[in-house]
Order: C-alpha cells, then structure tokens, then sequence
C-alpha cells in the first residue's frame, strides 16, 4: 500500500502543513511519496526528501504548476494517482481547491479534514462546527482526504533520505490562467504557523484599538488573528480570520479578546495549547473553553498586560 501527499510550498518554501500531512500518511501505514508541484521547485523537491519517513518524492517542474491552479494540478494528481491506496493533502487553500476535483475526476468521494486515523479506511472528522466528531469509514479504492494539520505533529523536517525523480503530467489545461496576486507582507509569523497567537473581535470597537493587540503581539513574537465579527464589521482584513470559514490554529497559547466565543469562531481555535480570555463579559462563551480568563476592560488589562511583558 503507497500513499501519496502533495506538498504544500510556494515554490521557495517547503510549508509546514505538509510535514503534518506525512504524519497523517503515516499513521495509516504504508511506503509514503510525495508530489512536488511546482515551477522552479527542484529545492522544494530536495527539502521533502529529508522529510522523516518519506521513501519517495515526485517533482513536476512546469510553469503550469506555478501558481497550483487546480485546472492543471488536479489532472497531474489524478494521473499519478492511480498507483496509490490513497492521496492525501493538507486542507490549506490549495488544497481545498485541487482535491475535490482530484476525486471527481478518480469518481471517488473526498474526506475532508481528518483530525485522526482509526484505520487505513477509517477516520475521524469534525462536523457542526467542531461540536461533533464523525467517524467515517470508506470503501473508495483510492481514498482522496485532505488533513486538518491541527490534528497532526508533525514529522522531522530532516532525518530522511528519499529518492527524487521528475514526471510530467498533461502541462496546461488552457481553461484558466493566472493574473496577479497581492499578498499582505508582516514582519510577525504566519498566522496558522505561529506558536504565540493574540487575536481580537467585535470588543475591539474599531480597527484603531488594534494597534493594542500589534503591540502586544511584537513583544510576544506573536501572530495577530480576529473574529469573524471583526472583520465583518472592517476592522481588519479578512486573512486575519480565525474560525470555521477563516483559519484554524492550534497555538501553544492563544490570547482572545474582545471575543464573545461564538461557534464560528471556536471551532478554529479550541485546539490550542493554552487558551487566555480577556473579555468585560463574565457569562462570554469564550470562558467555557479558555484555561485562563481575565473578566474585565480589556482597555486597562492590555496596557498593564504589556507592561508585564
């Protein structure tokens, strides 16, 4: 039995997503290879193969596979995919984007975001917004799953020593091209990387008071996230999202505040490590799963928190 992940990277960097991706390879069992996707990505293909109990790498190196448009991935993995038990990939942005057109075209279903293996047919995923586990079994011959990395540690970067060899799928589709993108640029980590988060929602008042949480955030070496009624109300941009349509984290410690706790916005964040609350409202939601909450003006605790610092 071979499973085959598809490394997630921008083409310079290796992301971290895929080394819990193997580990989830792993714990179904089996020789494990993995797909380098890419153009100009023979480092990418060279970083997987040191990864702890990878025996294979695949790299298509094509300007096709560039920017990941699923139009062209999907076919490539589909192709490749023949040969294995099962596909795996992280459910990143990408990933949600090739994979369910990787089963349409194998005419399998897809698992989404498994957080646990039971089997190497059965596996648990979270439904209702996180408030249920549901354990699925599949009798697909090739089982298409994409990975929720909080569910994962991940696997030694380095350690490994597989082979690398080149293929070639059917190259542009011709049915979508690429045309720009603009990417926002912080000095702080990437919010689904980092190990320290501090996030702020609707008490926040305004996008002006965020500047509380930016400071904070430098001196901890922190990732700053929000709410979903954050960023509705304008406060700031929606890639800051933490929760069920945003980004799910799982820092060693998440700092919320301002945030009531809604279902939307927990089922991003409860896995966390260490969860601190700030909020004026003792009866928030937010408290029924925080290992620590301050119940006050989060205007008086942040500058004394900072100090603190």
């Amino acid at each position: 039995m071979a499973i085959l992940v598809i490394a997630e990277h921008n083409n310079a960097v290796l992301a971290a997503a895929t080394l819990n991706t193997v580990a989830a390879a792993k714990a179904i069992g089996g020789d494990i290879h993995v797909l380098v996707a890419g153009a100009g990505c023979g480092a990418i293909g060279e970083a997987a193969a040191k990864i702890e109990g990878v025996s294979k790498v695949l790299v298509a190196d094509d300007a096709a596979y560039g920017h990941q448009l699923p139009e062209n991935v999907a076919p490539l993995i589909a192709g490749l995919a023949k040969d294995y038990s099962h596909v795996l990939a992280a459910a990143t942005t990408n990933g949600k984007n090739f994979m369910p057109r990787v089963a349409a075209q194998l005419d399998v279903d897809q698992i989404s975001e498994i957080i646990a293996v039971e089997s190497a047919d059965t596996f648990k995923r979270p439904i209702y917004a996180g408030n249920a586990i549901a354990t699925v079994q599949s009798s697909a011959p090739i089982k298409v799953i994409t990975v929720r990395a909080t569910g994962f540690d991940p696997v030694n970067a380095e350690g490994g020593s597989a082979s690398v060899e080149q293929v070639s799928g059917s190259g542009d589709a011709g049915v979508s091209s690429f045309v720009g993108e603009e990417l926002a640029k912080s000095d702080r980590p990437e919010l689904t990387a980092a190990k320290i988060v501090v996030s702020g929602g609707r008490g926040m008042q305004n996008g002006e008071n965020f500047k509380h949480l930016y400071s904070l955030a430098d001196k901890l070496g922190a990732a700053v996230g929000a709410s979903r009624a954050a960023v509705d109300a304008g406060f700031v941009p929606n890639d800051m999202q933490v929760g069920q349509t945003g980004k799910i984290v799982a820092p060693q410690l998440y700092i919320a505040v301002g945030i009531s706790g809604a279902i939307q916005h927990l089922a991003g964040m409860k896995d966390s490590k260490v969860i601190v609350a700030i909020n004026k409202d003792e009866e928030a939601p937010i408290f029924q799963v925080a290992d620590y909450g301050l119940v006050g003006d989060l205007f008086e605790i942040l500058p004394a928190l900072e100090e603190l610092v």
